[in-house]
């Protein structure tokens, strides 16, 4: 599946375990397990034979991204305008999601015949969060826009008149005489991802935070062949912009119950010293240096797009990464010739985290966090460079298709 067409289709982290089973499908390797939770995923490629030195080869990434989830009881009129309060989820840049055109993606749950199903669900109607116009608030452009996440985010659906509850919408996406239970909707960037850029060097698009890297690890896993004695894993998980505690998450039981399976399944004698021999590539998107703001970086670690995959360290351990996994990732970057950059967030700021240091701690596995440069993170519409997803893509492969594990 093509990048753009892989952002455009993935727009709840439903949706894009959806994309990622459609993509890894086209292995065609009848081989491949896959095992989903939600809106997670793992996909497993066997070695053709287990050895006692046996390893696993896990490239790990997330589903979800910063968004406002539609709340339980969200409608409210005024102005002869019936709106949506939502949620925030995660860290959204709030500014950028108004004035969007949004689309309302995510999952349904309902009843029928006393049984529970569920059913994906993507509108083809448009909302809105307008802005307050500058003749309304006068001092905007000198005092910067503030935005109360309570107040000043709800949705413009539809007008008076129209449909009473939102409910009422969603019911009707489910078969007549079933009853609709719950629901997990989200407002997402209507407008598709494209290339941008004077020689169209770039990727404008919302949810590249983290789809980036789980088109990159599925089209990798997709052109790698079965190893001949070691297991090739594709680890995508929810829930990361939220701390990762869930089941759905990487700090819940969800790979450590996969990865137990295949060693039993596969009669590996001591599962402890399979998963200290291993590796993962934990891969989340990186600050770029913004034209505008290089102060904001240490000028000795200010990646730039363009310039290759990024490893990310952090002395606090909000970085999996540490003296051996980051070795090992230089070694495989130089002998797969693939460009590489360091990110190390200033000291005077506080840094962000990815599912790599709940993946290490909790199995053990040595990890290093790595990912595309990008700018405008956590904003409603990302950019990111087409040469460093490429350079993902590379390292992914270079790391399921080597003979010997570094």
């Amino acid at each position: 599946m093509k990048f753009l067409d892989f952002l455009n289709k993935s727009v709840s982290p439903y949706h894009t375990v959806e994309s990622l089973k459609t993509l890894i499908s086209e292995t065609n390797d009848e081989n491949v397990l896959l095992f989903e939770r939600g809106g997670a995923l793992i996909a497993v490629r066997p070695p053709s034979e287990v050895c006692l030195d046996t390893k696993f080869r896990i490239a790990l990434a997330h589903t979800d991204f910063p968004t406002l989830k539609i709340s339980p009881n969200p409608d409210k009129t005024a102005a002869g305008v019936r709106t949506l309060h939502p949620e925030v989820y995660g860290s959204p840049l709030f500014t950028s999601w108004l004035d969007r055109d949004l689309g309302y993606a995510g999952l349904i749950a309902y009843e029928q015949g006393g049984r529970l199903h569920t059913k994906l669900v993507r509108g083809d109607k448009l909302f809105r969060i307008p802005q307050l116009a500058v003749h309304l608030n006068r001092g905007v452009n000198q005092e910067g826009l503030k935005v109360n996440p309570q107040t000043d985010l709800d949705a413009l659906w539809t007008s008076v008149g129209g449909k009473e509850r939102f409910v009422d919408a969603l019911q009707a996406e489910i078969p007549a005489g079933t009853k609709l239970l719950d629901f997990d909707i989200q407002l997402y960037d209507a407008q598709p991802a494209q290339f941008g850029g004077f020689e169209s060097e770039w990727i404008y698009s919302g949810r590249l935070d983290n789809l980036s890297s789980c088109h990159a690890i599925a089209q990798a896993f997709v052109s790698a062949k079965a190893l001949e004695h070691d297991f090739q894993v594709a680890a995508f998980f929810n829930n990361e912009e939220v701390g990762s505690e869930t089941r759905e998450g990487a700090a819940g039981n969800f790979l450590k119950s996969v990865l137990d399976e295949l060693a039993k399944s596969a009669n590996i004698s001591s599962v402890a010293a399979c998963l200290s021999s291993s590796f993962a590539l934990s891969i989340d998107m990186a600050h770029a240096c913004h034209p505008n703001f290089v102060q904001k970086h240490d000028a000795n670690h200010a990646p730039v797009l363009g310039g290759g995959v990024v490893l990310k360290v952090n002395s606090q351990k909000r970085y999996a990464s540490d003296v051996f996994s980051s070795a090992r990732f230089k070694l495989i970057c130089e002998q797969s010739n693939v460009l590489y950059q360091t990110f190390v967030m200033r000291n005077d700021m506080p840094c962000g985290s990815t599912v790599g240091p709940a993946i290490s701690a909790t199995l053990g596995i040595p990890t290093v966090d790595i990912g595309e440069p990008m700018l405008s993170m956590h904003s409603i519409r990302e950019m990111t460079a087409v040469k460093d997803h490429e350079s993902i893509i590379n390292l992914v492969s270079a790391l399921f298709d080597a003979k010997q594990l570094v």
